[in-house]
């Protein structure tokens, strides 16, 4: 079966950095847009980053664009997510999510099939 686990998270200063990995099995990973939701509480699960199929292409929610990094590695079926300068509001619960993206890409939450179990990020000020 589909298993994403995340790793990662932690408690960090305003300021600081943490990096998340996601690890697959079940899927052929390398067809698989990888993405990264979080949700804060009180709040909806929201659309943080992605990396398509293939590697070369990410798109950014503007609220992280310049301080966020998305990568992958094919060959260990692992999604990463570089987070840098980090602020009190990036505080979440941050899940990893995969669809298959070779007819098309989405950052729409409800067309993920596959979720992690999600890694809490905590960011004192």
């Amino acid at each position: 079966q589909v298993q994403l686990v995340e790793s990662g998270g932690g408690l960090v200063q305003a300021g600081g950095s943490l990096r998340l990995s996601c690890g697959a099995s079940g899927i052929t990973f390398r067809q698989y847009d990888m993405a990264w939701f979080r949700q804060a509480p009180g709040k909806e699960r929201e659309f943080v980053a992605i990396i398509i199929w293939g590697g070369s292409t990410s798109y950014y929610a503007d609220s992280v664009k310049g301080r966020f990094t998305a990568s992958r590695d094919d060959a260990t079926s692992t999604a990463y997510l570089q987070m840098n300068s980090l602020k009190a509001e990036d505080t979440a619960v941050y899940y990893c999510a995969a669809r298959d993206g070779r007819n098309s890409m989405s950052i729409v939450r409800n067309e993920y099939h596959y979720w992690g179990q999600g890694t809490q990020v905590t960011v004192s000020s």
